[in-house]
């Protein structure tokens, strides 16, 4: 009898023990899974796409490593193309024309299927649409654009021997940037554009430096310093529709990932 009742004991405490462990093992197994790499662009409103990313995230049970503000266009795709980034905001008109290097394509509906269906090629995923666009702006001093009576790019023709363009890096190099604009629109400007981090632009025109830049059209630079978007009157720009790119083992990281990125569960903007 004696022997039974110190079995007993020793048989709950092995269960204990083992009970402990497991648990243990199971933790450390948990916290060794590698985070989702949330990215984004080198401006502010990918740099706000990207955080609202890494919060549902985190709100859906993920661990989350942010690499916002990360660099331009190709290093964002370099880096989810190589695995070091497994979502990040996009634009539709971008993806097509400097990442996948077709033609500027005006219809929206085609080029998210273009798109889409290409992405899918490079083991990633196009969407869900973000409900927005945010498109390239050529933009002046409203002082300008009432002196010369500048409305649309086209307008720009009157003023090319002596407006000073200035743009962030991308732009210049992009086949939907500079290039291609004055191409389209038979354009030619006396001096070579300036360029410089997209974010200093802004104050260069409002300073008087440059006098043409390319803006992004949600951009709120644009009323707080007064200044004036010229129509694409020849329609030049892609739609630029904002969308994720999402690698597609995303899931493998966290099983709860995928579903608060699906089409439906993204918060769309407010109506302004």
């Amino acid at each position: 009898m004696r022997r039974a009742r110190v079995l007993v004991p020793l048989a709950i405490l092995l269960s204990i023990l083992l009970t402990v462990l497991l648990t243990v093992l199971l933790f450390s197994a948990c916290s060794k899974r590698k985070p989702i790499v949330v990215g984004s662009k080198n401006f502010t409103e990918s740099v706000v796409l990207g955080e609202i990313v890494a919060q549902r995230l985190e709100r859906a049970g993920c661990a989350v490593e942010r690499k916002l503000d990360l660099g331009g266009t190709l290093v964002c795709d370099k880096a989810i193309t190589a695995g070091s980034l497994d979502v990040y905001p996009e634009y539709s008109g971008t993806a097509l024309t400097a990442i996948l290097h077709h033609e500027a394509m005006r219809d929206r509906t085609a080029v998210m299927k273009r798109v889409s269906a290409d992405y899918g090629t490079r083991g990633l995923s196009w969407g869900p649409a973000l409900g927005f666009e945010n498109t390239f702006a050529m933009i002046v001093r409203t002082s300008d654009a009432q002196r010369f009576s500048l409305k649309t790019i086209s307008d720009l023709g009157r003023v090319s021997a002596t407006f000073r363009p200035g743009f962030g890096y991308e732009f210049v190099e992009r086949p939907d940037g500079w290039n291609g604009l004055l191409q389209h629109y038979g354009l030619r400007f006396a001096e070579a554009p300036r360029t410089m981090d997209l974010g200093l632009t802004y104050r260069a025109l409002a300073a008087g430096e440059i006098d043409l830049i390319a803006g992004n059209s949600t951009d709120g630079l644009i009323d707080v310093l007064g200044l004036t978007v010229l129509a694409d009157d020849r329609h030049f720009f892609p739609p630029y529709d904002a969308a994720l790119v999402v690698r597609r083992d995303l899931g493998t990281k966290c099983a709860a990932g995928p579903h608060p990125l699906k089409a439906g569960s993204m918060p769309r903007p407010c109506a302004a």
